[in-house]
């Protein structure tokens, strides 16, 4: 029989500051692995005594004082683990982990991609110039073909690429994470790899479909100016396992929320 196994995708926005948070999400969920962006603090910080008291015994953190940060939570063993490095920048970005799980464990690839500033000129926003070279060295990395392994990439990939992934398409084509330049490369990624992308497996287009939402609204919910930030691919060899997904958007009304929600997916290995 297969085993089932639950994972959960979040930029956290700071794992201190929110930990009672993820530890309400877990009491509520108790998913196999969790994968944290924006962690916002260095390895030796990180709270990992409170989730080891949570059965997550295994642990994989790329971490930076505060800015960035990534990290992989899992009740599952390790394989092995790796981190890589973007732009000549060492700015923990990416975490990894073989999960000793099936037969030949499952990748899970943890990204937190520069979000860009706001100006969508690489010319007059540096800021803008580090997320194309980012995602052109992402496009040679997972972009040129398909994975050899059974992989999973989650993260906070700061493109919402599709005109559904967004509250108006007309309106954010100037703005940065809706550019045609982000968007684009952002699909030549995914279809160069061949990756599924999970969560319009069971959102499909035309439906609207977000993960983000701005601390600048008054009342976030009600204007439900949202953006698909955070995302979930699947490799070949996993795209028909997936049994569920949910974006958990009730957890952006949370005590002290982050602006991202959780993404929690289901699948066989």
């Amino acid at each position: 029989m297969p085993r089932t196994l639950t994972l959960v995708t979040w930029n956290i926005n700071s794992v201190r500051l929110r930990l009672p948070i993820v530890e309400q999400l877990i009491a509520e969920r108790s998913p196999d692995v969790v994968c944290l962006q924006e962690t916002k603090c260095p390895d030796g910080s990180f709270p990992s005594a409170a989730f080891r008291k949570l059965g997550y015994e295994h642990l994989a953190l790329n971490g930076q004082k505060g800015y960035h940060g990534v990290a992989i939570l899992s009740r599952i063993p390790f394989a092995a683990t790796e981190t890589r490095a973007f732009c000549g920048k060492e700015d923990s970005r990416h975490v990894a982990a073989r999960l000793d799980v099936g037969t030949n464990g499952v990748t899970v690839h943890n990204l937190y991609v520069p979000a860009g500033g706001d100006e969508p000129d690489p010319v007059l926003n540096d800021k803008f110039a580090h997320k194309l070279s980012f995602l052109a060295e992402l496009e040679r990395w997972i972009g040129s073909g398909p994975a050899a392994e059974p992989t999973v990439v989650v993260g906070d990939l700061n493109i919402a690429p599709l005109p559904d992934d967004v509250w108006s398409h007309k309106k954010l084509l100037d703005v940065v994470s809706h550019t045609p330049i982000e968007t684009e490369t952002f699909e030549r990624i995914r279809t160069g790899g061949q990756w599924h992308d999970v969560m319009r497996q069971f959102v499909p287009i035309p439906d609207k479909l977000y993960t983000w939402w701005s601390y600048r609204a008054a009342d976030w919910s009600a204007a439900d100016k949202g953006r698909r930030l955070d995302h979930v691919w699947a490799s070949p060899q996993l795209a028909d396992r997936f049994r569920s997904m949910t974006v958990l958007r009730d957890v952006r009304g949370w005590d002290r929320p982050s602006d991202h929600v959780p993404v929690i997916v289901t699948f066989e290995v």
